[in-house]
């Protein structure tokens, strides 16, 4: 998700509540923390359901979003990506997250290395850390904490839409420049500097 972009002003969207994604009268007062697993099995939920999907206004130049109520307290949305669109490289600090394209192709570079988390402003990384993936409709993924990636739409005429969840919602949003091999923190964001 990229905070820098202007969202709708809808908080929630129809068809995605409770715990399970369906309300139930019996829920439990004590949840608990939804697993990577759990996240993207509610991403793949949310994004087989039509109508939300078709709930979402899309832009022809900047993202747009939508809140979802994610299960056990998770941060999620609803992300329209126009052609040409993408996050930049980033993570999510703390948070374990899932995504799912649910229209369109999106591609995720992301580096399969443990960086440091704080205390550092430039790294050189090490041959063989890039990992690309191509995401089409139906396919997604899970990633633990600090998991440093890009999303890209990288159609030229598509949009693409996806579901994002994280837990716990997010902490704070680093955000970095890459230059080749050297990978440099360029600023972090809390969630009052998107709000």
């Amino acid at each position: 998700m990229s905070p820098s972009v202007s969202a709708p002003s809808v908080s929630s969207a129809p068809g995605v509540s409770g715990v399970s994604g369906v309300p139930s009268a019996h829920a439990s007062t004590t949840v608990s923390a939804p697993t990577a697993a759990e996240l993207l099995d509610f991403v793949r939920r949310s994004a087989a359901d039509p109508e939300l999907i078709a709930s979402l206004p899309l832009d022809p130049e900047g993202r747009t979003w939508v809140r979802l109520e994610g299960p056990g307290g998770s941060e999620a949305w609803l992300i329209g990506w126009p052609p040409g669109t993408g996050t930049g490289w980033h993570d999510h600090a703390e948070s374990v997250g899932a995504f799912l394209t649910a229209a369109g192709t999106l591609k995720e570079n992301s580096l399969a290395a443990r960086l440091p988390t704080d205390g550092w402003k430039t790294l050189e990384l090490s041959d063989g850390v890039d990992r690309e993936r191509e995401l089409t409709l139906g396919k997604g993924r899970a990633f633990g904490r600090n998991h440093v990636h890009e999303v890209l739409n990288e159609s030229t005429g598509e949009h693409a839409i996806s579901v994002h969840a994280y837990y716990p919602p997010l902490p704070r949003i680093r955000r970095y420049s890459r230059t080749g091999p050297f990978l440099r923190l360029e600023s972090v964001e809390r969630p009052e500097d998107w709000q």
